[in-house]
């Protein structure tokens, strides 16, 4: 037994050593943790990886994702143990396959945006009168104009967008999706807002 403690402390303690270095810049180092991580990771990306994603993206594939992430996060990380470290990278993992389902129906939703009513858009101008037969054309033809300018902005625009003013969502439920401060959200949302404007007059003054 008490080999068997001094095993598991000297693998603690190799872990701790293997940490520091990592944070001080050694790729090897945070390498050897990865691989150290790399089992249990797959367990949680079958988990976590929602079935219409499968086909699409492997376990594999998110474990390696969130290895990349954590390369490039990983003087931010300030566990000091195997425990913390896996909580970190399981937080990692399940951010990426949020945001890979997240894309996922956003591009399966993308094609269905055209038939989706504009009128409760906030701040966008679409036909109010459609009670009338030239009303619905007057809003229809608004409806196709807003999708037009709207397929001319960023897939990131766009989205922010849909999430606010179609799904309406807060800023601060969208934070948590696009894994963003609500602040940083918010002002994503006023340029896409501001840029949508811009090529709504951009249309109107070619037509």
């Amino acid at each position: 037994m008490q080999a068997y403690d001094k095993v598991v402390d000297a693998e603690a303690a190799q872990t701790n050593c293997f940490i520091e270095e990592g944070r001080q810049g050694s790729a090897y180092a945070r390498g050897r943790l990865f691989e150290r991580c790399r089992d249990y990771l797959l367990l949680v990306a079958e988990r976590e990886l929602d079935p219409g994603l499968r086909g699409k993206i492997g376990a594999s594939d998110l474990v390696q994702q969130t290895f990349l992430d954590a390369e490039r996060g990983f003087p931010q990380f300030r566990g000091q143990t195997e425990e913390e470290l896996l909580a970190w990278l399981r937080r990692i993992l399940q951010n990426r396959a949020g945001q890979a389902l997240r894309q996922y129906r956003f591009t399966a939703k993308r094609d269905l945006r055209s038939e989706r009513s504009l009128s409760t858009w906030e701040d966008v101008p679409v036909a109010a009168d459609i009670e009338s037969p030239s009303g619905f054309v007057a809003a229809a033809e608004e409806a196709a104009r807003l999708q037009a300018a709207l397929a001319c902005l960023p897939v990131h625009y766009q989205d922010v967008i849909q999430l606010h003013n179609s799904d309406r969502k807060s800023f601060e439920e969208i934070s948590a999706l696009l894994d963003r401060s609500p602040e940083a959200v918010r002002k994503l949302w006023v340029r896409a807002i501001e840029q949508l404007r811009q090529a709504l007059d951009a249309n109107h003054d070619s037509r």
